[in-house]
């Protein structure tokens, strides 16, 4: 597969274009999404907020490249992944996108170095280069001194930087947080945002998948996706007017 490239400036990031995904149970049809339409441009920081059920789950598994629609197209810089075979899925995310998930999927017998070096492994990055890249990621967060504790040696805050870290460390065009808060007490949460929207000051991309409005509102542009269909999408300080 060619690298990924983006032809302007104007190209978006992200273009989903009329995406439907449909499951069949039994006699009966669910569409998890159903017509949606989104552009996402390179440095925004846009959540995609909704309640449990809302299909926002299920879009950011396309966004992901975890899923391809069952109808519709979606363009990651510049590619259309909507048709990809899963090895072609595999090797997008690996170089285009960064996860950083709810549970921090650490690996409990890997070192959080090694544990931050992972995508870099698949990416086939030779083991010193692998390293220093690794390192400069968990320099970042301000957790560089952990590299050699196991996980459990990690408060939650400590595990969910170190998944940042790895979100990080291959320089993915995408950085994509699915509930990076949800299990993180108050203050833990507030540094974890604040650290996203720094990433987004440096020129990251950052998507952020929440059920809490409050989080939401933290980014700068939000869309709300009810019964599988955008019913909202503007600036952060609509959002909130709109929902007084």
């Amino acid at each position: 597969m060619d690298e990924l490239k983006i032809e302007d400036e104007k190209t978006p990031l992200i273009n989903l274009i009329d995406i439907y995904k449909i499951y069949q149970m039994g006699s009966t049809e669910v569409r998890a999404n159903n017509g949606i339409n989104l552009k996402i441009y390179h440095g925004e920081f846009v959540a995609i907020v909704g309640k449990s059920g809302s299909g926002k789950s299920t879009i950011m598994n396309i966004i992901g490249a975890l899923d391809v629609p069952t109808k519709g197209q979606y363009i990651l810089k510049g590619q259309d992944v909507s048709t990809m075979k899963d090895d072609e899925l595999a090797e997008v995310r690996n170089r285009t996108i960064g996860f950083i998930f709810q549970q921090y999927n650490l690996l409990a017998k890997q070192t959080l170095l090694e544990n931050v070096e992972l995508p870099l492994l698949y990416a086939g990055i030779g083991k010193s280069k692998r390293k220093q890249m690794a390192l400069e990621a968990l320099e970042r967060v301000g957790i560089q001194d952990k590299w050699n504790n196991m996980p459990n040696q990690l408060s939650g805050g400590q595990q969910q930087r170190g998944s940042i870290a790895r979100a990080l460390a291959g320089n993915p065009s995408l950085i994509l947080a699915d509930e990076p808060t949800g299990a993180l007490d108050s203050k833990t949460s507030r540094e974890v945002l604040d650290f996203l929207r720094k990433l987004n000051d440096e020129g990251n991309t950052v998507v952020l998948i929440t059920h809490d409005r409050a989080v939401a509102e933290e980014a700068k542009r939000v869309v709300k996706i009810h019964d599988g269909q955008i019913v909202f999408d503007g600036p952060v300080d609509e959002y909130r007017r709109s929902q007084t």
